[in-house]
């Protein structure tokens, strides 16, 4: 053993940490090569030099591993990036009081491969004796070894993912083209459907333009014919009436057939049955009950009544010199022109059998309230309508 390990050897036993320099060695070319990445340590030489170094990554391991042997601008250089770099492993490693647990500690951290710090820290330990440093050593040789065949292996499963990356790349561009191509295809479908829809919106906005204005044009024609509504239920009533003209021409027709053939049979009679025909006994024909009442063209509403009997109103209440109204009282026409046919009325007969309540009570306030005449009949025959404009020509 050199003078330099037997002194080195000898200060193991006190509680000072040894320097870089301070090292057999031995222990250099390891801690300089394991402990200090190649760029760390060209910049550290370049800072001690003042300068660039020009030599190769080997000649500036050599130089510092020389360097190392004592203490100068360089080896204080190292020493202190190694205890900045390696600080917390360097106090986990104090708790080692003997060194059996320091050589625990160092075992540990060789199973779990994180050996650059715990080799600083274990070479430079107070309790690291010549046994422990030649363990250190040669594990850490060791390690070097099958660090440099797994970087071998490294090596060609590098390459062999670096061929796998290639074929993946030019995979991946093709994927890219196609997915490229394929989205502009798509972005050109959604601009044609983009314009195809604002066309379609445009359309329907010009259509609900449109039928905005003949909805407004539809409601001025409205309100330029403010009779709309009676004229349609006039239209109604002229229906009806043309349907009831027609039963009366069809039963004006039968009466006539039969007085035909009445008159038929009284011909093929001979003179012997004249004396029997004036035998009997003659029939007084109906005599209408003659109205005094003379209306003097005044407007005669008739509130309800039956359809059938219209042309018999009209027929009783013109005889007497009026002009004939009707309304339905709500059965079929609206109850909003009642009033309006109220107003125009000289004279109210109200049917109460064939209205609904609702015009009833409507008749009956509008005359109280405007002091229009008006008799209530309960029976819809002609013949009440006769007597009912015979009580008002009674009255004085």
């Amino acid at each position: 053993m050199c003078d330099q390990c037997i002194s080195t050897v000898a200060a193991s036993a006190g509680s000072r940490r040894r320097r870089l320099w301070d090292l057999p060695h031995q222990c250099h070319c390891p801690l300089v090569g394991v402990c200090f990445p190649l760029s760390t340590l060209r910049q550290l030489v370049n800072k001690a030099l003042g300068g660039k170094a020009m030599a190769d990554d080997y000649e500036v391991h050599v130089g510092a591993v020389s360097e190392c042997l004592q203490r100068n601008r360089l080896s204080e250089l190292l020493q202190k990036d190694l205890e900045s770099r390696y600080a917390s492993t360097v106090q986990a490693f104090r708790a080692a009081k003997t060194t059996k647990e320091l050589a625990g500690l160092w075992a540990d951290a060789v199973r779990r491969g994180d050996v650059a710090g715990a080799f600083w820290a274990a070479l430079t330990h107070p309790r690291c004796d010549e046994v422990l440093q030649e363990v250190v050593l040669r594990d850490m040789h060791m390690l070097q070894h099958q660090a440099g065949a797994a970087i071998r292996v490294d090596i060609g499963k590098f390459n062999l993912l670096l061929r796998e990356h290639g074929v993946l790349a030019r995979e991946l561009g093709k994927a890219q083209q196609r997915c490229t191509q394929l989205l502009a295809e798509k972005s050109a479908e959604i601009e044609q459907l983009n314009s195809q829809l604002v066309q379609q919106r445009a359309a329907t906005i010009g259509k609900e333009t449109r039928i905005a204005f003949l909805l407004q044009d539809l409601q001025q024609l409205r309100a330029s014919l403010p009779d709309y509504e009676n004229t349609s239920r006039l239209r109604k009533q002229l229906e009806q009436l043309a349907h009831r003209q027609a039963e009366l021409e069809t039963q004006n027709a039968q009466l006539r057939q039969q007085l035909g053939q009445a008159q038929r049979a009284l011909s093929l009679r001979g003179p012997e049955d004249a004396p029997a025909l004036a035998s009997e006994p003659q029939q007084d024909p109906i005599k209408e009950a003659p109205i005094t009442l003379h209306l003097g063209k005044k407007t005669v509403l008739c509130v309800g009544g039956r359809n059938g009997n219209l042309a018999h109103y009209r027929e009783v209440i013109e005889r007497a010199g009026g002009q004939f109204a009707h309304h339905d009282g709500g059965l079929e026409n609206h109850q909003g022109a009642l009033d309006a046919v109220l107003g125009a009325a000289d004279l109210v007969i109200c049917q109460t059998g064939c209205i609904s309540h609702n015009a009833y009570w409507r008749v009956k306030d509008f005359c109280k309230r405007h002091g229009k005449q008006c008799v209530f009949v309960e029976n819809p025959s002609t013949s009440s309508l006769s007597r009912s404009l015979q009580q008002i020509a009674q009255v004085p």
